[in-house]
């Protein structure tokens, strides 16, 4: 079985930036520079940088996390548009679960000894409830899937914060993540030398983590973003590679929150808003979610069915409808014509608030189809905002994410050989590699945490730029002029640049100053990409 991402040529194992196919150019140059140090390392420097290749090689790695029953793996599987990680407290649920990309649906269990061992998903389509082996003696799983959604995306489901047993959080610790993940013990032997336990830790880790919330922001939810940094080689959680979630929004009152004028959503938005303010500067963002509405309208798990026995609550008069949807007791106990089974299972799937819009949406159109009901009921979900900005802040920046990754794994690695030599010619290379233009992004992305996180405080306007530069993958949209000429887009880049570099030297603070010539950087090699495609390159 060939590892998603690598494919055997001639006896060696390629990895997709080895085959020139990287996530983008500095992921490119990050790739090159591990080619031409592993010849001048140590065996087990070398092993080091390979897994550093393979995880270049693959998508974006994305740990999603929060507190116990904060509703994440009913999250996962709205991403990944198949219910099948366990959502129930049981055994997988204090297991690491790494969902990723594969051409035959498997499970495997990975041992903390190394040892592997195959199980199909259960009849449900699930992750089995029960994985017949000692859990005490698992270090994680891994879940292949044939979804397109897995492509662009590895998805991490963890334990929660606050797990009864202390080996769940120790199992995340390690976690996140516990080193390769390679399918196939054959392709181990073609490795020159097993990472030690060090070695896997410099180089393991999420790339970028989803942080689950529910209404209240607790202590120890900004404390496991502060752990994130540890756990992914000292890559700190920041708004360029963390956001979180506001899950289960349809639970909060609205007259708990000002200026919700009784409307759940608005709600869930102005909270979510707090709760951004609070958890800053370790997340970009905080968005209100539905997990449960999401993963219903996602996976399929709303039928034709449901909608058939929404059509018959839709038909009951205003007055017993409105009784019904007071609480879960009361929709499922009182005498109507929709059987008592069909209410549980709609409650189970949609909850009352998605009862409620659901029946709305069939008042206002009696002939609503089940598939236009399900689309109804995903965007109240709120899961296409998440989807979106996951897509701005980290599809946009994964080629800078996932080489500012690698490039400290590559550190961490030279540090943990002990040989100054070997240290010191990893150092010189990585500097050589950070004077090159693409390597430019580095700097953007310091210095949209930066302003983001309110360390550098700069004017509105000036914060929206440096935030809309690093924040975009397309020129156009860098530069916020959507639809311009190559030729306007290049004079105006040039125009930007003149500003920047003229802020930096009279119109700034020494800290305004150092995001100030980073900007004017940017702009320039923009310009200079515009002008020139090949001279952006060089």
């Amino acid at each position: 079985m060939a590892r998603c991402g690598r494919e055997h040529r001639g006896g060696t194992v390629t990895t997709a930036v080895e085959q020139g196919r990287s996530a983008g150019p500095l992921s490119a140059s990050v790739a090159d520079l591990c080619h031409r140090l592993r010849p001048q390392v140590s065996a087990r420097t070398a092993a080091g940088f390979g897994e550093v290749l393979r995880r270049l090689g693959g998508p974006l790695q994305v740990a999603v996390a929060g507190r116990i029953k904060s509703g994440k793996s009913t999250l996962v599987n709205a991403l990944i548009g198949r219910r099948v990680a366990p959502t129930d407290i049981g055994e997988c649920t204090r297991l690491v679960t790494r969902f990723q990309y594969g051409t035959v649906d498997r499970i495997e269990v990975v041992f903390r000894d190394g040892r592997r061992q195959v199980l199909p998903f259960a009849a449900d389509g699930m992750i089995p409830a029960e994985l017949g082996v000692d859990v005490a003696t698992v270090s994680h799983l891994e879940a292949y899937l044939t979804s397109a959604l897995l492509q662009g995306m590895t998805v991490i489901d963890t334990p929660g914060l606050g797990s009864l047993d202390a080996a769940s959080v120790s199992r995340t610790e390690r976690l996140l993540g516990a080193g390769s993940a390679d399918p196939d013990p054959a392709e181990d032997a073609e490795e020159p030398d097993e990472l030690d336990e060090t070695s896997r830790n410099a180089v393991a880790g999420a790339e970028a983590v989803l942080y689950v919330v529910t209404q209240g922001v607790r202590a120890d939810d900004r404390q496991a973003l502060a752990a994130f940094t540890a756990a992914t080689a000292s890559r700190e959680a920041g708004p360029v590679n963390a956001i979180a979630v506001l899950n289960k929004a349809d639970t909060i009152a609205p007259e708990s929150v000002d200026g919700a004028d009784g409307d759940v959503w608005r709600a869930a938005t102005l909270l979510a808003h707090k709760q951004a303010d609070l958890l800053k500067p370790r997340v970009a963002d905080v968005l209100p979610v539905i997990g449960l509405l999401a993963e219903s309208a996602e996976t399929g798990r709303f039928t034709s069915a449901d909608a058939d026995a929404l059509r018959q609550l839709a038909e009951l008069d205003d007055e017993t409808l409105e009784l019904m949807l007071v609480s879960a007791d009361m929709f499922t106990s009182w005498e109507c014509d929709v059987p008592a089974g069909l209410r549980v299972r709609l409650l189970e799937k949609l909850d009352l608030y998605g009862i409620r819009r659901a029946t709305e949406a069939v008042r206002a159109e009696p002939g609503i189809t089940a598939g236009a009901l399900r689309r109804t009921l995903l965007d109240a979900s709120g899961l296409a905002g998440v989807r979106s900005r996951l897509g701005t802040v980290f599809a946009a920046r994964a080629d800078g994410i996932k080489a500012a990754a690698a490039l400290a794994s590559i550190t961490a690695l030279a540090h943990a050989s002990g040989n100054q030599a070997e240290r010191q010619r990893v150092h010189d290379a990585i500097e050589v590699l950070l004077a090159k233009p693409e390597a430019h992004q580095l700097r953007v992305l310091e210095a949209l945490t930066l302003v983001a996180s309110g360390a550098v405080q700069m004017p509105d306007d000036l914060a929206e730029e440096v935030l809309r530069v690093g924040s975009n993958a397309d020129v156009a949209a860098q530069l916020g002029k959507p639809g311009s000429s190559r030729a306007d887009l290049a004079v105006y880049a040039l125009e930007r640049a003149g500003w920047w570099r003229s802020f930096a030297s009279f119109g700034a603070t020494p800290a305004q100053s150092r995001v100030a010539h980073v900007v004017h950087r940017a702009y320039f090699l923009i310009w200079q990409q515009l002008r020139d495609p090949a001279g952006g390159r060089r």
